[in-house]
């Protein structure tokens, strides 16, 4: 009796597991924007989504522990911008204004006509750039440690940028990386620096070029409601809650310490925990 309850629980385990990787599979899709095809995975159906957009040379795999909790409350879609994970590479300028396009081709494909936008780092001037171009598209914005005012000036930037430009530009984003990932997991920050790795080099020095344009840090109004998610540390200016305030009236504001600039990563379940109170308290996505 044990023998055969055995083999029936290893049966349904398997069954479990090939439908499981089944679905994975069937949720993987491309949208184009012109030539260009962007790669997304969908969960659930309906008009209206939850999008999550990574960080610069990232891609939609650091998403993927997120989707089961956060996919129980929305649909979410996972998108890898141009350049980036398993979407084409091309020889162009890779702007927050061709990133804020390929959202919203893949919005079409997936036909979606509303959305709440998850940017982590770079991916907050992408999404702020989406809600300038597409604001009848936009329900609420979420930026994860991203910045709303340049960092440091022009040359500052320009140093930063210098080794990223050289032939040794793997070694000098390991390095960046290094520092930027001290409290995640072995795993987590081999994910991270993996995906950088696998980055060509024309599309991070060309994403980074462009977010260094200080057009995308312009103090235009976020009319929509915006959760501003943070990691402490001292690159954030004392008033940073108050300018983000000045930006967005409808402001919801958390400031985390003890986590890195992947916070989501370092607290995965505060993190999808603080996402879904935010749709909740603000009925977004029912």
């Amino acid at each position: 009796m044990t023998k055969r309850y055995s083999l029936l629980s290893f049966a349904i385990l398997a069954c479990v597991l090939v439908s499981a990787s089944f679905v994975v599979a069937q949720e993987a899709k491309y949208a184009k924007l012109d030539s260009t095809k962007i790669h997304y995975q969908s969960y659930g159906k309906g008009k209206e989504a939850l999008v999550l957009v990574h960080c610069w040379t990232c891609n939609l795999d650091l998403w993927r522990d997120h989707i089961p909790e956060l996919s129980k409350r929305a649909r979410v879609i996972a998108i890898d911008l141009p350049g980036h994970g398993l979407s084409d590479k091309p020889q162009v300028s890779y702007t927050m204004d061709f990133f804020a396009a390929a959202i919203d081709a893949v919005l079409k494909d997936a036909q979606v006509d509303r959305v709440v936008l998850v940017g982590h780092s770079m991916g907050t001037p992408v999404v702020r750039q989406f809600y300038r171009k597409y604001p009848q598209k936009t329900l609420a914005l979420v930026f994860v440690d991203g910045a709303v005012r340049p960092f440091g000036t022009k040359e500052q930037r320009e140093q930063f940028m210098a080794p990223l430009r050289g032939e040794n530009y793997k070694e000098a984003g390991t390095q960046m990386f290094g520092a930027m990932t001290t409290t995640l997991s072995a795993t987590d920050k081999q994910r991270v620096l993996d995906s950088f790795l696998s980055t060509p080099q024309h599309v991070l020095v060309s994403a980074m070029e462009a977010m260094s344009d200080d057009a995308l840090y312009a103090t235009d109004k976020i009319n929509v409601p915006l959760f501003a998610l943070l990691a402490k540390s001292p690159y954030w200016p004392p008033d940073t809650e108050q300018f983000l305030r000045s930006l967005a009236p409808d402001l919801e504001y958390q400031m985390w310490d003890g986590v890195s600039h992947f916070l989501y990563l370092d607290r995965p379940k505060d993190f999808d925990a603080a996402v879904i109170a935010f749709l909740d308290k603000k009925k977004l996505l029912k």
